[in-house]
């Protein structure tokens, strides 16, 4: 494993950072599947690379990671350290497909026309990962499988708010045309780095979507897969906090560096997140005011 864990370790995610409450040996199991995320994410935003090549780096991950699934011996490293993952939780290939369908759309689509769209792509790119996640986390309740789809969600849509301006810099806008009609905010001006009251209400709209997928999250995790959710729960906690930072800014995001989370903060959070699992804390720390 030692691959994916250089991969993670180099990472400064804040995936990455919720494995420290991990038992040792689902941490590198998970360093394994985010290995496999990141590296398929860093190819479709690749732009030094052409559009063309990028997708055929894309399309021989795909084949790479089938062969993963199956019994044959995968070519990339990430992917031979990923196999016995795969077969110990049987992840199946039409997860890592729709995953891979996910960051392709990266390399075709740089505006969505409305929120179905956009839910597909948040679905296929933070969703998926959640319901891989969960099998290695290990779940009683079918129920989990809902609660990893809205988290997912929830967070895809703060990361999206966190990154309108390195977004625009690659010409992609993931909030919603119809959005931008409803609020007037040409595209133009997003691309351009201005900020303005219709924006700060675009934004803010798209926050409200965001803390509704939190609040679903909040409300269909099962009591009986609280403790095994520790990880997910802690990312949960940490993307709610960067969200309400957001909206202390005012969604103002086109300053020359990403809103974040202070170090400390997020060992806060840590903290605050295993103290509530040992204590027998029965809500989780985010979707509230």
């Amino acid at each position: 494993m030692q691959e994916s864990r250089t991969i993670t370790r180099n990472s400064a995610s804040n995936l990455a950072l919720a494995f420290v409450l991990l038992p040792k040996a689902t941490r590198h199991n998970m360093s394994a599947l985010y290995a496999f995320c990141r590296e398929v994410d860093d190819v479709a935003d690749n732009e030094a690379v052409s559009v063309e090549k990028r997708r055929a780096q894309l399309a021989a991950w795909r084949t790479d990671v089938c062969l993963a699934c199956g019994t044959e011996l995968p070519e990339f490293p990430v992917n031979r350290e990923l196999q016995r993952v795969i077969r110990q939780y049987r992840l199946p290939f039409a997860r890592f497909d729709e995953l891979l369908q996910g960051v392709e759309m990266d390399l075709d689509i740089n505006r969505y026309r409305n929120f179905e769209e956009l839910d597909l792509y948040c679905y296929r790119v933070a969703s998926v990962v959640g319901l891989l996640s969960i099998e290695v986390f290990g779940y009683k309740e079918p129920g989990c499988r809902d609660y990893a789809i809205y988290l997912g969600k929830a967070l895809q849509l703060t990361n999206i708010l966190r990154d309108v301006r390195s977004d625009a810099d690659r010409g992609r806008i993931y909030f919603p045309l119809c959005e931008l009609a409803r609020w007037q905010v040409p595209p133009e001006e997003i691309l351009r780095g201005e900020y303005s009251p219709r924006f700060f209400e675009l934004a803010n709209s798209l926050a409200q979507r965001a803390r509704h997928f939190y609040r679903l999250a909040r409300e269909t995790l099962p009591p009986a897969d609280r403790r095994s959710m520790i990880a997910a729960e802690l990312m949960g906690s940490v993307y709610w906090q960067l969200l309400r930072k957001l909206e202390r800014q005012r969604f103002n995001v086109f300053g020359p560096q990403p809103a974040r989370l202070n170090q400390g903060r997020k060992l806060l959070l840590i903290l605050r997140t295993w103290c509530r699992l040992v204590s027998g804390a029965k809500s989780p720390n985010y979707g509230t005011f």
